[in-house]
Parts: C-alpha cells; sequence; structure tokens
C-alpha cells in the first residue's frame, strides 16, 4: 500500500515472520571475527617451568592470511542482562534494548527480503541452492549479495538507533571505530555487527545507562561506516530508490540517511511580537516573510516552493552593535514560526549553537556541530537553527588564537551551509549572529546568503517608541506629543531602508561607485552592472563569484517581496494543507517583476556589508599591529636604560 507519493509500506506480518530467526541471533550464534580482534582474554597465572604456545600459524600457500580465530559464542540477551549485575530479573531498559534489537533485526530482514524481491537476487538464490547459476552469473550475484548486506546491516543500525533514541540519557560512550563490516552476505553482516556489539557491550556496559548509551553510539558508528561502504560502488539502487515506511514504529527509511524523530523541541525563550522589535527595519521584515516562506514547505514532496522558484534564505548573517536587537530579533522570529506550527499541527525545531558546544575533545566540537546541523535539516519538520556569538564560536582558519574545536565547528559549517553535499529543500533556515562579523571567517562569512543589519533604533521616534515600550504600563508619566508605533509599520520603513541603498555608504564603495557612473553612466544594463561588480572585485579581492550568487538570491528574495496574506496562515486549508503544485502557482502569482533598481540595491547592500567587514578588520588589525610596535619601543628603551655597563 502507498502511503505518500514516494513512501511504500513494509508490512507488519512481513516484519514479525522474521522474528525467529532474530531471537536466535540474540540468543547465541558463533562468530570467527574477520576484520576486527576480540577483546583481549585475561593473563592466565601459570606454574613456573610451564611454557605457553605461539599461536599456530599456518604454512599452506594460500591459508597464511586467513584468520586462525577460533568461533567465539555471542548470547546479546545474556549480556544484556548482566549489565545490571546479580539480579535475577530483567529490568525496564534491559527489556527494551532486547525487544529494540529483535525489532531493528526483523526490519532489516524484512528489507532484505524486499530487496532480494526487487532485483534478480532472489532467483540467483535459488539457482545457487540448485547448484544451476551459471558462471557467468557469480560476480553480479556477489554484487547484490554485498549491496543487500549492506542494506540490511544499515537498516539495522537505523532502526535501532531510531527505536532505541528514547532510552538514551545524559550519559554518553566513546565506542571506538566499528571494524567488523561485512558484505559477503546479508546474515554475516549482521552476525559481524551483533558480533561487535557484544564485545563493545562487555568493554562499556559496566551499568544500564552505559550499556543504553553504548548500543546507540555502536548504532552511530555502524551507519556512518556502512554508508561510507555503500559509495564504492556497490548495487544498492533497489535499496536507495525505495523509502519505507513502519508505520507501528513510526519509522521512514530512506536509504543511507539516518531516521529522526519528528519531535518538536520545548522553547522556553520568551517570545516578541513584531511590534517590539524596535527599528531594524530591513532584518525584522525579511525575518517576518522567511518565517512564512518556511511554512510553505510540502511535507509529502519534502520542498518547498520558495526553494524551487528562487527567493527562500538558507543562511542569513545578521550583525550589529552590542544591544541592537539581535536577541530580539531571533525572540521575534521563533514565536511566530512556533505559533503557525502550532497552528497548522506541524513539527517545529529550534535549536541553537552556543560556545558550551565547544569541547576540549578532539573531534567532538566537530560531533556537536553535525548533530546541530543535522537535528536542524530534518526534513521532517520545520527547522530554524541560531548560531549566537559565532565570530567566538568558529575560529578563523590559520587563527593561531582558535582552538581546534573552534576550526573543527568552522569546516562544518561551511561544508553544510554551501558544501557539495548541500541540499536546501526549504524546511529550515540558519542565522548566524555576531557583533564583530569581520572577526568571522571570511569563507564562512560569504555562505550567508542574506544580510540583516541590526542596527537597532535609529530616529526620535524609534527612541520614543522603545522607551515606551520598556517602561511598560505600571507608571503614570504621559505619552505627550506622538502616535505610538507608528514609525514601526513595517511597509512604509522597509521601502525607506531599501531606498536609502540607491547609494552606498561605505566610503571605499562609495569612491568605486562614483568613479564607475562617471565614466559609464547610469547603471541601467547587465553589463553596466557588471562593470561596477568588476570594478568592487578589484577593490576588495574577497568580492568573489560567491557574492554575486549572494546578491543574485537576494535579487531572487525581492522579486519574491510580498506578504504572503496572514489567514493562510490562521486557515491551513487555504494555503498550507494545499498540493505542492497548488501552493508553487499560487506563489507564482504574487511574483513581482524584477528591476534594475533592485539589483543595484542590493549590489550596495551586499558591498556595503564586506566593505563595513573589511574596514573594521583591518583597522582592528593595524590599532593591534601599533600597539605591538609601541610595546617594543618601550620594551627596548627599557633595555638600554637597564642594561648592564
Amino acid at each position: 500500500m502507498s502511503v505518500t507519493s514516494d513512501l511504500m509500506e513494509l508490512r507488519e506480518e512481513a516484519v514479525r515472520k522474521h522474528y525467529a530467526a532474530a531471537n536466535a541471533m540474540l540468543e547465541g550464534f558463533d562468530h570467527t571475527p574477520r576484520v576486527a580482534s576480540g577483546a583481549e582474554p585475561a593473563a592466565v597465572e601459570r606454574s613456573s617451568g610451564i611454557g605457553t604456545r605461539r599461536r599456530f600459524r599456518s604454512t599452506t600457500p594460500g591459508l597464511v592470511t586467513r584468520s586462525t580465530a577460533r568461533p567465539e559464542g555471542v548470547h546479546l540477551l545474556d549480556r544484556i542482562a548482566g549489565a545490571d549485575g546479580d539480579d535475577p530479573l530483567v529490568s525496564r531498559a534491559q527489556a527494551s534494548v532486547m525487544h529494540g534489537l529483535r525489532r531493528a533485526l526483523g526490519i532489516a530482514l524484512a528489507v532484505g527480503e524486499a530487496f532480494s524481491d526487487a532485483t534478480p537476487l532472489g532467483e540467483m538464490k535459488r539457482a545457487n541452492l540448485q547448484g544451476s547459476l551459471g558462471a557467468d552469473r557469480k560476480a553480479e550475484f556477489s554484487s547484490l549479495l554485498e549491496g543487500e548486506a549492506l542494506a540490511v546491516g544499515y537498516v539495522f543500525a537505523n532502526a535501532t538507533a531510531f527505536l532505541l533514541a528514547s532510552q538514551a540519557s545524559e550519559v554518553t560512550v566513546d565506542v571506538g571505530e566499528v571494524q567488523e563490516v561485512l558484505t559477503d552476505n546479508a546474515q554475516l553482516a549482521l552476525h559481524g555487527a551483533l558480533w561487535e556489539l557484544d564485545q563493545k557491550l562487555s568493554t562499556h556496559a559496566s551499568d544500564e545507562p552505559r550499556m543504553v548509551a553504548t548500543v546507540l553510539a555502536f548504532a552511530e558508528q555502524l551507519m556512518e561506516r556502512i554508508a561510507l561502504r555503500a559509495q564504492n560502488g556497490a548495487r544498492t539502487g533497489a535499496f536507495t530508490s525505495a523509502n519505507w515506511r513502519v508505520e507501528a514504529d513510526d519509522l521512514t527509511l530512506r536509504g543511507f540517511t539516518p531516521a529522526t524523530k519528528a519531535k518538536s523541541t520545548t522553547l522556553t525563550m520568551q517570545f516578541k511580537k513584531p511590534h517590539q522589535v524596535v527599528g531594524n527595519h530591513i532584518a525584522k521584515y525579511q525575518a517576518m516573510r522567511l518565517a512564512k516562506m518556511l511554512m510553505a514547505y510540502d511535507f509529502e514532496r519534502r520542498l518547498n516552493p520558495f526553494a524551487e522558484l528562487g527567493g527562500f534564505i538558507f543562511t542569513f548573517m545578521g550583525d550589529g552593535a552590542p544591544g541592537t536587537g539581535k536577541t530580539t530579533l531571533i525572540q521575534m522570529m521563533a514565536g511566530m514560526i512556533y505559533e503557525y506550527c502550532q497552528n497548522a499541527g506541524y513539527t517545529f525545531r529550534y535549536q541553537n549553537f552556543g560556545i558550551d558546544n565547544i569541547d576540549s575533545y578532539q573531534g567532538k566540537s566537530g560531533q556537536n556541530a553535525k548533530a546541530f546541523i543535522n537535528n536542524v535539516l530534518d526534513p521532517s519538520v520545520i527547522g530554524f537553527g541560531t548560531i549566537d556569538d559565532i565570530d567566538q564560536i568558529a575560529g578563523r582558519r590559520g587563527d593561531r588564537q582558535s582552538s581546534a574545536g573552534q576550526q573543527e565547528v568552522t569546516a562544518v559549517f561551511m561544508e553544510a551551509f554551501a558544501g557539495a553535499n548541500t541540499v536546501v529543500r526549504g524546511n529550515c533556515t540558519f542565522g548566524m549572529f555576531s557583533n564583530f562579523p569581520e572577526n568571522v571567517d571570511d569563507a564562512l562569512r560569504q555562505r550567508a546568503g542574506a544580510r540583516f543589519l541590526v542596527d537597532g533604533p535609529q530616529t526620535r521616534e524609534d527612541y520614543i517608541d522603545i522607551l515606551a515600550l520598556l517602561m511598560g504600563r505600571k507608571h503614570d508619566i504621559p505619552l505627550g506629543d506622538h502616535e505610538l508605533y507608528a514609525a514601526q509599520q513595517i511597509q512604509k520603513a522597509v521601502a525607506a531602508s531599501f531606498e536609502s541603498h540607491n547609494r552606498p555608504k561605505e566610503p571605499g564603495l562609495m569612491e568605486v561607485f562614483d568613479r564607475v557612473s562617471s565614466q559609464i553612466g547610469d547603471l541601467d544594463t547587465i553589463a553596466k552592472m557588471g562593470t561596477y561588480l568588476k570594478a568592487i572585485q578589484e577593490a576588495d579581492p574577497r568580492f568573489t563569484g560567491r557574492a554575486i550568487k549572494n546578491i543574485t538570491d537576494a535579487v531572487k528574495v525581492r522579486a519574491m517581496d510580498f506578504e504572503l496574506p496572514d489567514e493562510w496562515m490562521e486557515q491551513p486549508d487555504l494555503f498550507l494543507f494545499k498540493p505542492y503544485d497548488e501552493k508553487a502557482a499560487m506563489i507564482e502569482d504574487l511574483r513581482r517583476p524584477i528591476t534594475v533598481e533592485m539589483v543595484i540595491q542590493e549590489i550596495n547592500r551586499y558591498a556595503d556589508s564586506e566593505f563595513r567587514y573589511a574596514d573594521k578588520s583591518d583597522e582592528v588589525a593595524i590599532e593591534a599591529m601599533v600597539r605591538d610596535f609601541g610595546r617594543q619601543e618601550e620594551a627596548k628603551k627599557r633595555w638600554l636604560e637597564n642594561r648592564p655597563k
């Protein structure tokens, strides 16, 4: 039965028919390790004079590299039951792990059976049992067996991690790299995985929390290792092209992609209304529009019409001086998305990556950053990820003052935001915020597709509004001659803000703009605007092709510069619950034409920000060098005065 357009149901009876085989594997089997080495046996005390014999090494040609290790009995149920000392009864956590492993094995074997039925493998297995498989098909047979082994092994690890996620605690275990990944056939792949899991449990599972953490950590490592192995040309197309749904477990299997539960995060922040964000007109306007853009995401197609038509903001940089309202902007945007999701019944996930995610252990900071990215990218939720004070969190490459953890985080963010494997579905957005964006690595900063200048209150009216807002209502001071929050009317304020970018604001960019305009006249053609862009690049070599992409993306955002009606958010049937193609057509009808003024304004907005960052960065570096030279001169003067005569 088809669940959605791209999901097939993995029937419950197809899973349960494999329970007997799964029980047998958990109760016990013998396995000779091929790749990994087992735990070292404890030293046995011997009487003096009794020698020890060396391990037998075959001298037969062709057998010298074959493992001579003895088969080991794997009894996972006994191993799990022994994680709680001498208690003869199985605890709730132990039972959950046992049932989770059995269920994961049943699902994996059912997927393996479906893989065989969808490929010639099923027929080849029968022919091989009968001894009628031709020699010309041996290579194909081996390749398909390898594909089935990879699919079954990955599904087992994926389902285990998914089913036991609710048992996780704050305890973590580093199980090391998984080695016993066997691909001869599906059964051997599972035996190798269960044997190594038994080894990890014998080493790390000293109590129940560590036992659960060991199983989960092992499953994550096994998934990574098998997914990497599957990139080497194995015949796994029948597995990656079919997406399966296990309704009883709310589990969706999509090839070599980890399954996650669509859980909302518990938000404890104090939400802000748009009128409570004083000033910051363009930033506020774009944040409000982005919140509604996210809601256009289609969970069945797993794509947002805005991401397909253009104009979706996947990453943005919010910069401004301390106290100008960056945190308030985050509270406003998160609050709007949360309310929209509550109304539509969607799952909303907000997560912030902070300085406490930087770890002293090598590789751990990168793992934390990757987990943060994956949680927000989860295509089954509407996600909003923020990185506050990113200049403190992500280190600049080549900066000796940046820790190894900060360098790891920079590498992960660069790959996630604009890497070779980046896929923008339109279900989430990432905001990077900083008081000192000039300290952010240049390449990482340029991966922010949109720039939100958070400059706070600017006009007299803004300051009256923010004073009245923060004073509250528990006073008797009259307001005076002022219309409260009239200056915060977004459309009027935004129009004025965009028009202010008809000319650049930074002195360095103004010189370039005036020089080019005097030479070629008004910038009213693609050729003239390209000439202006080249002149900017000559003034600032960091103005590269990625900058042009960000500018054109911003122009497409302006083409989508329309307000999705509030009724569409309040009554989901009007828009949110419509089929993807119908939503795309409704958005297409609202698209605005792109004008020369839009392009010039966006070039100036983006280039102004880059010149601002560069000027600040250079000025900071110059001031630091001046201080260093001053200290050197003072040190030299004191040394000359006090040196021995």
